[in-house]
């Protein structure tokens, strides 16, 4: 008796429509606000609103820059795997003071290049990795071929935090992109 009042003054059809309208809501807000959109941040540590979102960097980047004591130009190659910034290789044009071993990691190993060096097979994981703009290093960071000099992203002597997040699509598509 109850439910054919309820019926006959259509609020079981209201009910079946809010329930509708409900469903479709959640799932707009769960797309737009849901963190499901992987990619790689580059944050200032000091103030994590300044930061850059890059997904073609998923599939790889090279960090380089100016190495302090022997002045050659150092090029660190990184592959991200899941959540983790993984150092698969570096090359460099001089060899000395300062510079990575291969026998520091197991399995790496030391190759000559026609210009320069390389360690290879690093196999060096990291949840994140901190390092400050450096002031005469020429910081740079090579997606795709694009190379972008990190002291035009962020003021020199920024302490800046790289690794792997999931953001939301709204967050997303009003961030900063590389």
């Amino acid at each position: 008796m109850l439910s054919d009042i309820l019926r006959k003054s259509g609020f079981l059809l209201n009910k079946r429509k809010n329930i509708f309208f409900t469903a479709i809501i959640a799932i707009v807000v769960a797309v737009f606000f849901a963190p499901m959109v992987r990619c790689l941040s580059i944050s200032n540590r000091k103030n994590a609103s300044e930061r850059y979102l890059s997904r073609n960097a998923l599939s790889g980047f090279v960090i380089s820059y100016t190495h302090s004591v022997n002045k050659g130009r150092v090029h660190d190659f990184y592959e991200c795997r899941k959540n983790m910034l993984v150092l698969t290789e570096t090359h460099f044009v001089n060899y000395g003071a300062g510079m990575s071993e291969a026998a520091e990691t197991a399995d790496a190993f030391f190759e000559v290049l026609d210009d320069g060096y390389a360690i290879k097979n690093l196999e060096r994981k990291l949840k994140k990795m901190t390092m400050a703009v450096g002031v005469v290093a020429e910081h740079s960071i090579l997606i795709h071929n694009t190379e972008l000099f990190l002291k035009s992203l962020f003021l020199p002597q920024t302490s800046l935090v790289f690794e792997i997040k999931r953001v939301s699509m709204i967050e997303y598509l009003f961030a900063n992109h590389i």
